[in-house]
């Protein structure tokens, strides 16, 4: 489900509480400004003279990123002080011990409300820590040990907490709110932060869903699971009007759609969205003009707000006051303003928004109202840039829900996981327009653009700005033809095995949308279709047959863990088990390879993880007269993490090695042999291009090409 649909219940980000901890906590929040809120409605529609038109060739190819290169850091991103400190358990923990993976930091003073339901928010994500990389850490503030440790025994946290009842930490941090939750990067960087955190309600939920978009979990709170079409009912309203005193609840909104604000009146972000607002509300026909209802967050009298509302001229609506903050608490509102949300005449909302970006929110909030209202939604695409899936999915609806159940929409998350969102060579396939102009780019880090989106696929904004980035089908040229397309990232160096009529239905808008809401569910927590990694047509020969002409990695191998694998089963006793032998022998039970039931003395150069185990097996690689490419799968060109590490997993999995995957590139490091030999990526006889493809095809259809 949309993260724009659901009313969420957002709370305000970090640097507030740290390092430069004397801004206000709270208030309002944005991103950018614009020279004026009107231009920015306007800004988003194509311009004679623009280059906003279609183009007709596919973008400049980008450049060559060389493997491991990262993007320099922007000069506001901070990396946090280094400090240690001891747990109420008596061990000594340092920073700079848990860098290599994501750091939440919980910084809570034990009698200062509401520090349980913090913790038990992040207690809650405990269990889901070791497999989205990151690390919860308590520092205890304010208080005394003894205090501390009977708070933390009686809620039972799950994670270490520092002792710093004596404030050495959290002077050197400059923090000043008693509690607050901060992430570190796994290079030792400032990530989100959130100083403020509200004291009724469901202070548990709402924390838990903020960290898990944040951490960017798997979202657990998406109402009917696997449904599409999910537009939540509103929230009731019960504000007071300041011109008549009257009450206005959610149901006086039903027949019309409708457009609620909350606002504060000194906000200059919400000035900019009022201003917006009241342009877009005079382009649409007055018979289906939505309502506007507009919340003051502010505890200031009336005359206050309307003297600073008719000062700013936006004194052309009707403020409402919530008393007791409560529509707010109801709706989600507990941190950073404007928050926005549109209804349908049915009082269900199709869009939510927090904070105001003048440079695309209002075009696509004009876009979303005429669509509430019934009414022809005009076409703002970006004129300059790639507009991103949310301004995409105002009108191809059914498309925009469906991507949300691929893969494709999560790319960016698993860079994240796995700390390379600043890696160079690997961010291009993951978020959209990366390397062109208008496209993602590590200054600005837009999150509208992240992930493999529908502008990877169709072009900067699809086939209406540019009609010829599919090439058409050579067989049927009313049809486009993707898989050019997909190959761009889908390639042997990091997609190994891909088969273009395999995996398309995995993220055809069409299949996925006839899906059941179980069969969408499944679709999203699977890992597509299966294939074998490795070619299997020959048969396996051992690792000595390898050593003549690869000396060198031979010995590198040897000595490393994989060399004596064999062994290790036989110092634990488990010799005999062929759920161990499948993973500590060279080709368990396969053609040439290690013999169950035959002892491991008895077969030594197979008792072992041996060349075969990771590069295939090598019967029509040696030997007199045997064709030396295309006959093996070399892996120097290979990404670690896309192919490397699917070949690895099989063994080394969350059962055998929990946290492999988050390390597979310093295990690499630790055993890497041979060399990136320009023959590994010819196209001709090059084992990943002709053999693995023609070796794939069989096994999906059998019929080679």
């Amino acid at each position: 489900m949309s993260k724009n649909a659901r009313p969420r219940r957002t709370l305000p980000c970090l640097f507030l509480v740290l390092l430069l901890s004397g801004l206000p906590l709270a208030g309002c929040s944005g991103e950018k400004s614009a020279d004026t809120p009107a231009e920015a409605a306007e800004a988003a529609a194509p311009t004679p003279g623009s280059d906003s038109g279609p183009i007709a060739t596919r973008p400049a190819a980008a450049r060559k990123h060389e493997k491991g290169e990262t993007a320099p850091r922007n000069p506001n991103e901070r990396p946090i002080p280094a400090f240690e400190g001891t747990t109420l358990e008596g061990k000594r923990l340092a920073i700079r011990d848990l860098l290599g993976s994501r750091i939440v930091l919980f910084f809570f003073n034990p009698e200062v409300e509401p520090a349980a339901e913090i913790g038990q928010a992040l207690a809650a994500l405990s269990d889901e820590a070791r497999d989205h990389n990151f690390a919860i850490i308590g520092i205890g503030v304010g208080s005394d040990h003894a205090t501390l440790s009977r708070f933390v025994e009686e809620h039972a946290f799950p994670f270490p907490v520092i002792d710093d009842s004596v404030g050495e930490i959290t002077r050197r941090l400059r923090l000043r709110s008693p509690n607050a939750i901060l992430e570190v990067d796994p290079d030792g960087y400032m990530g989100f932060g959130i100083g403020y955190f509200p004291k009724k309600g469901d202070v548990r939920s709402v924390v838990g869903s903020e960290l898990r978009e944040k951490l960017r979990l798997p979202d657990r709170d998406s109402g009917e699971p696997g449904a599409l079409d999910v537009r939540p009912a509103a929230p009731e309203l019960g504000v007071i009007s300041m011109a008549t005193g009257k009450r206005l609840e959610t149901r006086d909104l039903e027949g019309r759609a409708a457009i609620v604000i909350f606002f504060l009146h000194t906000c200059p972000h919400c000035h900019h969205a009022l201003a917006a607002i009241k342009t877009i509300l005079e382009s649409i026909p007055s018979q289906q003009r939505p309502r506007l209802v507009a919340i003051s967050v502010s505890n200031a009298s009336p005359a206050a707000i309307r003297a600073s509302l008719s000062e700013k001229g936006l004194d052309y609506f009707d403020p409402h006051l919530d008393p007791g903050q409560k529509a707010a608490d109801r709706w989600g509102v507990t941190g950073g303003v404007p928050v926005i949300f549109v209804l349908d005449e049915q009082t269900r909302i199709r869009h939510r928004s927090s904070g105001w970006d003048t440079s695309r929110d209002a075009a696509i909030l004009r876009m979303k109202l005429a669509r509430a209202a019934g009414v022809r939604v005009p076409m703002l695409l970006d004129p300059t840039g790639y507009s991103g899936n949310d301004v995409c999915g105002i009108c191809h609806e059914q498309e925009y829900a469906t991507w949300k159940y691929t893969k494709h929409a999560t790319a960016f998350d698993t860079l994240v996981t796995h700390g390379a969102n600043r890696r160079t060579d690997c961010v291009g396939c993951h978020v959209v327009g990366f390397d062109q102009k208008g496209g993602y780019d590590f200054r600005r880090q837009p999150r509208h653009l992240e992930g493999v989106g529908c502008e990877s696929c169709h072009g900067r904004g699809g086939p209406h700005l540019s009609p010829d980035f599919v090439p058409k089908a050579t067989t049927r040229p009313e049809q486009h033809d993707y898989e050019p397309i997909c190959s761009t990232c889908h390639n042997p160096q990091h997609s190994l095995g891909f088969d273009y009529a395999t995996f398309r239905p995995r993220i055809s808008h069409r299949r996925i949308a006839a899906m059941s809401n179980a069969e969408r569910i499944e679709l999203l927590g699977g890992s597509g279709p299966g294939r074998e990694l490795l070619p299997s047509r020959a048969d396996h020969v051992g690792s000595e047959a390898c050593r003549s002409c690869h000396e060198k990695e031979y010995a590198t191998w040897q000595t490393g863990p994989h060399g004596h694998a064999g062994k290790t089963l036989e110092a634990a006793g488990k010799a005999g088990e062929a759920d161990c032998l499948a993973c500590h022998t060279t080709a368990y039970g396969k053609p040439g390879g290690f013999r169950p039931g035959v002892p491991i003395a008895s077969q030594p150069d197979l008792a072992r993880v041996g060349c075969e185990s990771c590069h295939g097996p090598g019967g029509d690689h040696v030997g007199d007269g045997a064709r030396r490419r295309g006959t093996i799968l070399s892996l120097g060109d290979k990404c670690d993490t896309c192919v490397i590490l699917k070949i690895c997993g099989s063994c080394h999995d969350d059962a055998n090695d929990p946290g492999f995957q988050f390390k597979v590139e310093e295990r690499i490091e630790a055993q890497r042999h041979g060399t990136i030999d320009p023959t590994t990526t010819e196209a001709t006889d090059s084992a990943d291009r002709e053999l693995l493809h023609r070796t794939f095809v069989l096994l999906a259809d059998g019929h080679p090409d």
